[in-house]
């Protein structure tokens, strides 16, 4: 079992998401950075959908009833383990290296190394909470799955899943992949509905992060974007990676916590190799759309699987 000590205001249970249920209008949900997830559980040996902790904010304390291996992974956070009584002696975790934990030990999380990025800790087994949906991941909006449908609080207490297997000793770790804070996109169903002018501006112009960007979407300050003319559309269904456009010109990209429909027009939608990088893009940080082919995007889906085969292979050759 792991008890919360001390909880910033936004760590929450996920795992892979929900799917196959937005027609009964529930959200994906999920960890917004699953590259970093499937690295962490391959790593300890778990399943690649294995519940995490996604940490959105610092300070985190978690204590450990029993012993396992975990690993961080995403933004490096100023994170170390001290044994019970003993704070003077402190073990520092690195990012994208297991580490044994004895039962007793304490885990802090003070910061990360980049404000507002996320940092997810995986643990041998996973974290046991019921399947709801088919997914363990948390639904703020709805207010179900993860632990009891909302984010870690001080005094709550995780279970830690069964190993499938023995958990993987490996003396080495794998690196956290860098956001580039470009987002290739291909033109949404609503593109030529936009004027030649806002469609150069929505590709050329730097767009910046606002304060107001959560797990439902990250919503974008520049040059406001133009209509051709009045548009009227009826509601209809979004994804992760749409991105609308509302009355004020001002995009918003949608992520995993966005709702199922909408009728705002949507000029691009982001491919979903580069949707990962959602997680580690905080307010005032800069992002740039780079217009892409279809072909480009199925060609970057298909090697991110390839890279997942071969750091399974990898790993598998060094056990």
């Amino acid at each position: 079992m792991i008890e919360v000590i001390r909880c910033g205001p936004l760590s929450t249970v996920q795992d892979l998401g929900r799917f196959g249920h937005r027609h009964l209008g529930v959200a994906q949900s999920g960890a917004l950075d699953p590259i970093a997830v499937q690295q962490g559980n391959l790593l300890l040996g778990n399943e690649a959908n294995a519940a995490v902790l996604e940490i959105s904010v610092g300070p985190l304390q978690l204590q450990f009833h029993q012993s396992c291996r975990i690993v961080l992974m995403g933004v490096d956070f100023d994170s170390v383990l001290t044994s019970e009584g003993d704070s003077n002696r402190e073990q520092t975790v690195q990012a994208g290296h297991p580490v044994e934990v004895s039962a007793g030990m304490l885990l802090h999380l003070r910061k990360p190394a980049i404000a507002g990025a996320r940092a997810y800790l995986i643990v041998s087994g996973g974290i046991d909470v019921p399947l709801v949906l088919g997914s363990r991941s948390t639904d703020l909006a709805a207010g179900f799955g993860g632990l009891h449908g909302r984010p870690l609080q001080a005094g709550d207490s995780l279970s830690i899943g069964r190993f499938c297997k023995p958990p993987q000793h490996r003396p080495y770790g794998v690196r956290s992949l860098a956001p580039s804070h470009v987002l290739r996109a291909l033109p949404g169903p609503d593109y030529e509905a936009f004027t030649p002018q806002a469609h150069q501006q929505f590709w050329m112009q730097p767009w910046r992060i606002s304060h107001q960007s959560n797990r439902m979407g990250l919503r974008l300050n520049g040059s406001p974007l133009s209509l051709q003319g009045p548009l009227s559309l009826l509601s209809a269904g979004v994804l992760p990676g749409d991105v609308q456009v509302p009355s004020n010109g001002l995009p918003i990209v949608l992520a995993n916590d966005a709702q199922t429909i909408g009728g705002y027009p949507r000029i691009a939608t982001v491919i979903q190799a580069d949707l990962w990088q959602l997680a580690h893009m905080p307010p005032l940080t800069s992002v740039y759309f780079q217009a892409v082919t279809h072909s480009v995007a199925l060609a970057a889906r298909e090697k991110q699987k390839h890279y997942f085969t071969r750091l399974q292979d990898s790993l598998a050759r060094a056990t």
